[in-house]
């Protein structure tokens, strides 16, 4: 005789499985002070839909950790040892074309901003910016939009709108990105072999390029160029 099979009393219908929470996006963070590292971390951490895979506290272990973890997004500083700065932007786009990038970073976004964004990263914010701030511009490059404070914004705009005035103009930005990075490291006290190292150009190079800066911001010789370059920098550390 043929038994019909029922279930045995009491037992409950198999939940339907709850739908799978979305991915959170991996976010790489490169900077070489721990307690800035540990502060995003905690805060990106906190959120439902992001995660730090990684961390670095210098270029050449951003590269490892890049492919290492395949991050969505890099979060970075300009200023650490090693190859930092622009060409660092560089090296890494070169490398990762599709990977987005958010500059944190103490640096004047009126004079670094631009620059950031022309070599390919999607964002720039000041740091000490809010906590919300900060996600909110992590999610707008997440998504494929740029970022940029509203008042960097008013000051780009400013710039493509018409003739700016007599004497707006920095005259630090005449200088290419390369130029820049020079007139920075002779602003840190490097000489013209120390820079070479650095840059991994020749000294011949930097010397080309010393010259171009001279020309460019209007500067007699060379003591010129080092006492300018030092104010300079002075004036940007004082904002730190």
């Amino acid at each position: 005789m043929n038994a019909r099979l029922k279930s045995p009393s009491g037992t409950k219908p198999t939940p339907t499985p709850a739908a799978e929470p979305a991915s959170r996006r991996r976010i790489l963070l490169v900077d070489d002070h721990p307690m800035i590292r540990a502060g995003l971390a905690q805060l990106i951490n906190k959120q439902a839909d992001l995660q730090v895979c990684g961390e670095a506290a210098h270029p050449s272990g951003a590269l490892e950790e890049i492919a290492r973890c395949q991050p969505d997004l890099l979060v970075t500083d300009l200023t650490m040892p090693g190859r930092g700065g622009i060409e660092f932007l560089k090296d890494v786009l070169a490398m990762h074309p599709e990977l987005a990038i958010l500059v944190i970073s103490m640096h004047d976004e009126t004079i670094y901003a631009e620059r950031v964004l022309r070599c390919g990263a999607r964002g720039y914010m000041m740091k000490g910016a809010e906590s919300d701030q900060v996600l909110t511009a992590i999610r707008q490059v997440l998504s494929g939009q740029v970022y940029v404070s509203g008042s960097l914004t008013t000051h780009l705009v400013g710039n493509l709108a018409g003739p700016r005035p007599r004497g707006s103009c920095s005259p630090i930005e005449k200088l290419t990105d390369r130029e820049f990075e020079v007139f920075q490291l002779i602003g840190r006290g490097r000489g013209t072999r120390e820079i070479a190292g650095e840059l991994h150009i020749s000294p011949k190079t930097v010397e080309v390029h010393r010259g171009n800066i001279k020309a460019k911001l209007g500067l007699g010789n060379a003591t010129t160029l080092v006492r300018h370059a030092v104010r300079w920098m002075e004036t940007q550390d004082l904002q730190v």
